[in-house]
């Protein structure tokens, strides 16, 4: 059992951030503190803040290596692609010559790095630096341009006539 010293300004600290530190594990941590600073046991303790034994040994040696301040640290793993160093490369060369598919994405990367990876994490590497899919656009059919005109003579004008004359309603 780690037994560890707190003096009533520490445990007024730890009291106070408990409740008012704006990230919730370190106001788990501060907690698990206090109720140290205050006689309980680990097991009481590990009831009373829902943690493992392991996870309060845990914070008590980060108190116990530097303080609170160890204690207030916030370190969560954040894994970065391996794309990233190249990052200004590659958004500078799509900027210039966009891809007109994921798979020649995939490849123009390959190509300029050396990297290979698959579709995915590509994908996901792309839309990080700001990149989006193309939207793609319909393409009308060929309209006949005879039958058009022949609809607009003999069935619009004539029904255009008999509204302008007020046998018909017509509505736009």
């Amino acid at each position: 059992m780690l037994t560890l010293e707190f003096s009533d300004e520490i445990t007024e600290i730890l009291n106070y951030e408990r409740h008012h530190h704006f990230h919730p594990r370190v106001r788990q941590k501060m907690g698990v503190l206090y109720l140290k600073s205050q006689g309980f046991s680990h097991k009481s303790i590990s009831k009373i803040e829902h943690i493992c034994e392991n996870t309060l040994l845990h914070y008590l040696r980060d108190y116990e290596k530097g303080g609170i301040e160890e204690v207030k640290a916030i370190r969560f793993r954040k894994p970065q692609s391996e794309l990233q160093p190249h990052a200004d490369t590659i958004l500078n060369y799509f900027r210039e010559y966009p891809p007109a598919t994921l798979n020649e994405a995939v490849a123009k990367i390959e190509e300029l790095t050396g990297i290979k990876k698959s579709r995915e994490p590509v994908r996901v590497f792309l839309k990080k630096l700001g990149l989006a899919p193309r939207k793609v656009g319909m393409i009308p059919g060929k309209a006949d341009v005879d039958a058009q005109k022949e609809f607009v003579n003999q069935k619009l004008n004539p029904r255009i006539e008999e509204a302008k004359a007020g046998n018909h309603s017509l509505f736009l």
